[in-house]
């Protein structure tokens, strides 16, 4: 049985956070490293801007902002201020956690 304790609450802010198919989206591209063949390191692979987000999504600037700040709130993605530009990713830790949850066996309790 693993020490780790499931934090059901941070759990459930994520995926409401991800309920919604535009964050999903936004989430998804955040999640996408390299494209399949390729490798990079965190720092390519990772921080993708703002703008270059929006791309393919077809909603206006402050939606994305709206749904940025719902994705950061629930601590799926962190942003960092470059200059003029925003960079975003996901929280690995964050990944990881999701990652614990959905490989634990079904009916298992974890407090």
């Amino acid at each position: 049985m693993s020490n780790y304790r499931i934090d059901r609450a941070g759990l459930a802010r994520c995926f409401a956070a991800l309920s919604n198919p535009h964050r999903l989206a936004i989430f998804e591209r955040l999640c996408s490293c390299c494209k399949p063949g390729t490798s990079c390191d965190f720092e390519q692979a990772a921080k993708i801007g703002v703008g270059e987000l929006r791309t393919g999504l077809s909603i206006a600037p402050s939606t994305l902002s709206h749904h940025l700040k719902t994705l950061r709130d629930a601590g799926l993605v962190v942003m960092e201020r470059r200059g003029k530009r925003v960079e975003c990713h996901v929280e690995p830790e964050v990944l990881a956690q999701l990652a614990r949850f959905f490989s634990q066996p079904l009916g298992v309790p974890n407090d």
